[in-house]
């Protein structure tokens, strides 16, 4: 038991060529998990300082992993320390959350001096954000889109449309109608799946053509964008 506990007091020696390697690797990984996530990001407000903060992220437990050794009473301390941080950023993407998470933990193995598994963790971890995002896979809405357009409230001109969808549409819905123009014209938002993802131009042309529709705008499905 004594012995144990005297294991805990002591700190894994590490040289200054260790600390020099680990932090080199750990941060060629994380440019490459940085640079993946350059690569698959299809969000509408990109942030340079959030790819900033994955390589630094990743530095930094390096080096507290470094530091902490095999101590338990400067891994209990550094804890301590870091329970009184709050972090207010908020961070509303998941993967985003999962590409930190991954920096951390080439940063920890780097600490850690597991090399090995964390290269290769590192590869299969970009390996498979790339396929997941050439790839179909998870894909449930291809070619969705939301189509408004205005008409007069006598107008019989939605049957014409109707007719639209059925040809460049393989489904369409009619997910809200209001009035619009204190009353003088209904408002139409109808959800449509294109048939093949060419036809864009052709339905908005198509819809133009109808000589009572105005105001008409298609917003295409992006991947943070529920509609």
């Amino acid at each position: 038991m004594e012995a144990l506990l005297s294991n805990f007091g002591t700190s894994q020696v590490t040289t200054l060529h260790d600390i020099i390697s680990g932090c080199l690797l750990t941060f060629v990984l994380t440019v490459m998990i940085a640079t993946v996530y350059r690569w698959t990001y299809t969000g509408l407000s990109y942030s340079r300082s959030f790819v900033h903060t994955q390589i630094l992220g990743g530095l930094v437990t390096c080096f507290i992993i470094m530091a902490i050794g095999d101590n338990l009473a400067r891994g209990l301390g550094i804890m301590g320390t870091l329970a009184i941080i709050r972090f207010r950023t908020p961070i509303r993407d998941p993967r985003d959350i999962i590409f930190l998470f991954a920096c951390l933990g080439a940063g920890i193995g780097c600490g850690a001096h597991v090399y090995s598994a964390t290269i290769v963790g590192t590869l299969f971890f970009s390996v498979a954000a790339l396929y997941l995002h050439r790839s179909p896979f998870a894909s449930r809405r291809e070619y969705e889109g939301l189509l408004r357009f205005l008409l007069p409230a006598n107008s019989t001109s939605e049957n014409i449309i109707q007719e639209v969808f059925k040809q460049f549409c393989s489904s369409s819905t009619l997910i809200a109608m209001r009035e619009a123009v204190q009353g003088d014209c209904l408002e139409f938002s109808y959800q449509v799946r294109l048939i093949d993802p060419s036809y864009q131009s052709d339905l908005l042309t198509a819809v133009q053509s109808v000589a009572d529709a105005t105001d008409i705008s298609l917003m295409m499905q992006r991947a943070t964008v529920e509609i």
